[in-house]
């Protein structure tokens, strides 16, 4: 189990990254693809578990971590679409983004000004840049830029390279598993 298992409406969802670090055969793709789908919009868990994933595929480990790679990085993608289209729903839902600044924190102002800051200096590279930090959230980011943005084409590329990126670097820096075992 992780070190922060994430709660949300009370319902631990630890199970899933379990879910995911039992995942075998073909049938662990997709598993890893759904639950990649769900991080990129609802779901607040780490990304990098799929990584820990042992599909035993009788192909090569390399072969098989590229493929589990890039199976969650589609899946990624896919939600992300799924949270652009959301996220326009909410640009349009007034009582969702007045609730939202009237919290403590105000997430919304946080977000719109990273968010704008790094749409105005690098575009759609900005955002595949913001998803491929290691362990850093990216559900916020993602709506963040599907508020501000309207093509569907370069933000499901733009989250596919950040996912991609996010779970490179994070074999680079730790090697497979290290960290997030």
């Amino acid at each position: 189990m992780s070190l922060a298992v994430a709660v949300v409406g009370g319902l631990d969802l630890g199970f899933l990254e379990e879910a995911v670090r039992a995942a075998t055969g073909p049938l662990g793709l997709i598993i890893i693809a759904v639950y990649s789908f769900l991080i990129a919009f609802v779901l607040p868990l780490p990304s990098e578990v799929v990584l820990v994933a042992n599909l035993d595929l009788g192909i090569p480990y390399a072969l098989e971590l590229a493929l589990i790679v890039i199976v969650s990085g589609l899946g990624k993608a896919a939600g992300s679409v799924f949270a652009f289209a959301l996220g326009h729903g909410v640009k349009e839902a007034g009582p969702v983004v007045r609730a939202l600044r009237r919290s403590p924190v105000d997430i919304v102002q946080w977000s719109e000004r990273t968010t704008v800051s790094l749409a105005r200096d690098y575009g759609y590279i900005g955002l595949a840049l913001a998803l491929s930090v290691p362990f850093f959230p990216d559900t916020l980011s993602i709506y963040a830029f599907s508020v501000l943005e309207e093509d569907y084409v370069n933000f499901a590329a733009a989250t596919f390279a950040g996912s991609v990126g996010r779970l490179v670097i994070t074999i680079a820096l730790f090697g497979v598993g290290v960290a997030v075992v």
